[in-house]
């Protein structure tokens, strides 16, 4: 049987696991530490979003604002570093609604997240100027939001949208990037500095008095080694059992659909876009009657919730369009490959049509379209785990839901600084698994909504 020793091991190359390594090995120096997962880097759920980023986070409190902001600075110090090979752009996040009802509640939400450092807002007509978000780079671009309440500048700025729009809120310091491409400039640097990468399987991890002391591959393998990091993602539960330890997280599966838009109905250069209202399929009578006649196939005539969203991609010169709606979320285990529902792409279509009407010329034609994706692994309050377990040596970083690209950085360094015992910054205790002891996180809990600060 194989051993070896390190300094610390981690279990996932997911894009945790690789900024892990990053902020570990490169920026504070950790020599002789190894990082172990089955398959191949970034490829179980890393590269399956939008990989899109926002410093737009309700609160309570101004925690994840901050939190996010710090990491988009990395982000942008990494971008900076490598010539911005990873594509990090600037578009925007930009929120659609035809409901006169969602204006003051658009407004209230932007002036809320705005206080708690997104950064100003503008109103538009107003005393400042509008000026779109270019669609490429991120220096010298304004933070905070725009709200425009005027029907004609929205439709001079994206014409594609519905007639029907009336308000629009542009939240600015968001946009997206190339997520494989940052998570193997990351890992190549972290190679340089002495991580070994292993394509294997911790099956146990052994203590000694309360502490870290051994990693069991399945392979046979034994790595001697007094610290241990989590990074597990969809799998943090499973490999928290191995320290018999019960990590209080779950899983949903989301997915996503890349559809062609070869009629080019949407210009690559738009940003990210959200449909803030709910809203009822667009079917045809006789599709509508043929719905109807099956049970299964009923809920499709139901309303739907607010929140369809896409981007653009450009797949090697054919314009895509990524759509994501968080409409049916359930509790499960995960399965790989994730299983969905033969109706999603073609709902997906038509939700969208909803806000772009010119896709009604793809109508029944999203079986074409290319489904996948992947687990958010979440606490009950939908905030990450980053820091030291109960068992001595052993730290976590997960339950990054659907957030993991855009925090990965600051919850690579915070942690980094956890190993090390470097300064931590003020944000830390919120996302330590000790908060649930605290009585009054337990009661801020009960009035806390799991869906908090998720699209």
């Amino acid at each position: 049987m194989a051993s070896t020793t390190a300094n610390l091991v981690i279990c996932g190359a997911g894009m945790a696991g690789v900024a892990a390594a990053y902020h570990l090995a490169v920026r504070q120096g950790i020599k002789n530490l190894v990082l172990v997962d089955e398959r191949p880097p970034l490829t179980l759920t890393s590269d399956k979003g939008t990989q899109a980023y926002r410093n737009w986070w309700p609160g309570p409190g101004d925690t994840m604002v901050r939190f996010m902001n710090r990491s988009i600075d990395l982000l942008e110090e990494l971008a900076s570093e490598c010539n911005n090979s990873f594509r990090l752009n600037r578009r925007g996040y930009v929120f659609l609604t035809a409901d006169e009802g969602q204006i003051p509640h658009m407004r209230r939400t932007a002036e809320e997240i705005c206080a708690l450092g997104a950064g100003p807002l503008r109103i538009h007509p107003g005393p400042e100027e509008y000026n779109p978000s270019p669609p490429e780079g991120f220096e010298g671009l304004p933070a905070g939001a725009d709200l425009l309440l005027d029907r004609a500048l929205i439709r001079q700025q994206f014409p594609f949208i519905t007639d029907a729009v009336i308000a629009m809120l542009h939240v600015r310091r968001c946009g997206w990037f190339n997520a494989p491409r940052l998570g193997a400039w990351l890992l190549e640097q972290a190679q340089r500095s002495g991580v070994r990468l292993l394509r294997d399987r911790v099956v146990g991890v052994e203590t000694a008095g309360g502490r870290v002391q051994t990693v069991r591959l399945q392979s046979g393998a034994r790595i001697d080694t007094g610290a241990f990091v989590i990074a597990a993602g969809p799998y943090l539960r499973q490999v928290g059992a191995l320290l018999e330890l019960d990590i209080p997280v779950f899983n949903e599966l989301h997915g996503k659909m890349a559809f062609e838009d070869d009629l080019g109905v949407v210009p690559p250069s738009a940003p990210l876009m959200i449909w803030n209202d709910p809203l009822y399929l667009p079917w045809s009578e006789e599709e509508r009657r043929a719905l109807a006649a099956r049970a299964e196939t009923r809920r499709l005539l139901e309303q739907f919730p607010a929140g369809v969203h896409f981007r653009p991609r450009d797949d090697g010169g054919k314009p895509t369009l990524l759509i994501i709606w968080t409409y049916d979320t359930h509790i499960q285990e995960p399965v790989w490959p994730p299983q969905f529902d033969p109706h999603y792409a073609e709902v997906l279509l038509r939700g969208l049509g909803s806000m772009i009407p010119g896709l009604a010329a793809y109508f029944g034609q999203g079986a074409r379209g290319y489904v996948d994706g992947g687990y958010y692994c979440k606490t009950r309050e939908n905030r990450p785990l980053i820091g030291p377990l109960p068992v001595e040596g052993a730290y976590v970083i997960g339950a990054l839901s659907g957030y993991g690209v855009m925090a990965s950085q600051a919850a690579a360094e915070l942690l980094a600084a956890h190993v090390t015992g470097a300064s931590l910054p003020d944000y830390a205790p919120a996302f330590l698994i000790e908060r649930y002891k605290d009585p009054a996180y337990q009661a801020l809990l009960d009035r806390w909504d799991a869906l908090s600060g998720q699209l």
